[in-house]
């Protein structure tokens, strides 16, 4: 094709009149079938579709939300896209929701309630249909900006009392039990835990959990051996550290992710020991990287496709049809045990 040609080709971009010209179909046929309307048959919804592919017609999403009142734009507030938990979590919701015709759109909030507050501002600015917030943290004052707004909303771990509010219930106690039974079953006594920041409600439940786990196997709890940490790198390298600087110390250490767990594995290596010879190691989330980490990280899996479908479908659900009788409130979604090559019996002393 000619330089000449193509520009012409370029010039007659294809807009609905031309779709519905080669579907043979009325506009207001191409415009019911490009919103999801159940009025246009099957067969001509397909005709609509397959010109709409040959064309490379794109709709025009600002119009489709005039006209129908629906963004089809869902957006999720992640507590830190460093994190790699949150960015797998951020594909896993954007994959189904690009299935169902919903765009995403995506803020992190570091968890700063300042940061979080520009966060609601932009969604609610770019008329989302729903917000999933993923940020684990105490956020009421701020949601409430939604929720006084109608703006559907579904929150990890946190319930408001609202009828637009939805809730994704952590069982963090499963796979944290599973880890203690495991370490006991190798012959660990003497077990620390790195905890996530205090802010966060998602960490202090972890913590009671490991608790609980601990007095469950018949295992004493050590409180110097519960350090609170920050959910990063430098937190694992940090709570490390404290741990050595104590006259006792425990021979396996569960953190409250696996970042801080993945910290442990660097300062363990630069303090010349060997994991899991001389140190057991167990992280929480079971991020891509753990399994290639130096020796592969034992950790408890929380599924991010789980909870991105949960977080979709809980949105879906008030988006699409509020009204339904039936309305899911709840959802859960469970965690595992994976056990991998940072664990192995205590070295006797």
């Amino acid at each position: 094709m000619s330089r000449k040609t193509a520009r012409k080709s370029a010039a007659r971009t294809p807009d609905i009149r031309t779709v519905a010209a080669m579907a043979k179909v009325s506009i207001a046929t191409v415009s019911r079938t490009i919103n999801g309307s159940p009025l246009v048959s099957e067969r001509l919804a397909k005709r609509v579709w397959q010109a709409v592919k040959q064309l490379n017609y794109f709709p025009n999403t600002h119009a489709r939300t005039l006209v129908s009142g629906k963004s089809r734009l869902l957006g999720i507030i992640v507590e830190n896209i460093t994190n790699p938990f949150f960015p797998e979590l951020i594909r896993s919701f954007e994959e189904i929701a690009v299935a169902h015709g919903y765009e995403i759109l995506v803020s992190s909030s570091n968890s700063d309630p300042a940061v979080l507050t520009t966060c609601v501002r932009r969604m609610l600015e770019r008329k989302v249909d729903g917000v999933a917030v993923m940020t684990f943290g105490e956020e009421e004052p701020i949601l409430d900006q939604l929720v006084n707004r109608n703006v559907p909303i579904v929150l990890a771990e946190f319930k408001l009392d609202d009828p637009k509010a939805s809730t994704i219930l952590l069982d963090y106690s499963s796979g944290i039990h599973a880890a203690i039974h495991h370490l006991a079953a190798l012959g660990h006594k003497k077990i620390g835990f790195l905890a996530g920041p205090h802010k966060l409600h998602s960490a202090i439940t972890r913590e009671n959990d490991f608790r609980t786990a601990l007095k469950a196997a018949g295992l004493a709890v050590q409180k110097d051996w519960i350090i609170e940490c920050d959910h990063t790198l430098k937190g694992g390298l940090a709570g490390f550290g404290q741990l050595q600087a104590l006259g006792k110390r425990p021979t396996a250490v569960v953190c409250s992710n696996d970042m801080t767990a993945i910290g442990v594995l660097r300062a363990a290596y630069m303090a010349g020991l060997r994991v899991p010879k001389d140190l057991s190691v167990i992280g929480l989330d079971d991020i891509d990287f753990a399994e290639f980490t130096l020796p592969p990280l034992t950790t408890i899996c929380l599924s991010r496709a789980d909870l991105a479908h949960a977080a979709f479908e809980a949105l879906r659900q008030q988006a699409e049809d509020p009204a339904a009788p039936n309305l899911k409130r709840e959802f859960l979604v469970s965690t595992s045990l994976v056990v991998r090559g940072s664990t192995a019996a205590p070295a006797a002393r």
